[in-house]
């Protein structure tokens, strides 16, 4: 073998660690970076809230959940790991909110919340979601008596992850 030949391959046993360790580094540094969009458990997409600016959170164009519940509530308690993990998957696709109504008080005064939980829907143009089979879906629909306008569709009592994410998915989320 003469130098020529022995050459290329010394060079490439060179060239490809280095590329490998900058690859690492750009990773790194990325990863690391201080200007993060906003971080996806703070402000309007946290989790848990003490009061619902349903404007605000409406003008992101995204399905709403709010579950007005308490943390020392059994069926809350149990609905908790679900509504976590929807939070956090969801991100960017739906806005899921959980509102301890024992420790907000007038959280709730503007919702009708007669039990804990309760769970209210809002589409992503921000209207009260409309169930195609309300009935089955155990959700109730509603309306001022003035004008018979739909305003809210809820559901009272703990639903399970399986009925959350049909729910969401009957109001387009993937």
């Amino acid at each position: 073998m003469n130098n020529k030949e022995k050459k290329p391959k010394s060079v490439i046993k060179i060239i490809a660690p280095i590329l490998i360790i900058v690859v690492i580094v750009g990773i790194f540094i990325l990863k690391s970076n201080p200007e993060k969009p906003m971080a996806a458990n703070t402000g309007d997409f946290a989790l848990e809230a003490t009061a619902i600016d349903l404007e605000q959170l409406k003008s992101y164009g995204l399905p709403i959940v709010i579950d007005f519940g308490a943390d020392s509530c059994i069926p809350c308690k149990e609905m908790a790991p679900v509504l976590k993990e929807l939070n956090q998957e969801m991100q960017g696709k739906a806005i899921v909110k959980f509102v301890d109504v024992w420790k907000n008080k007038n959280a709730a005064d503007d919702y009708p919340v007669q039990v804990i939980p309760t769970q209210f829907y809002f589409d992503k143009e921000g209207n009260p979601f409309v169930p195609r089979d309300a009935e089955t879906m155990q959700m109730m629909l509603y309306s001022t008596k003035d004008t018979n306008k739909h305003v809210y569709t809820a559901h009272q009592g703990g639903m399970t992850e399986e009925q959350l994410r049909a729910v969401l998915k009957e109001m387009g989320v993937e």
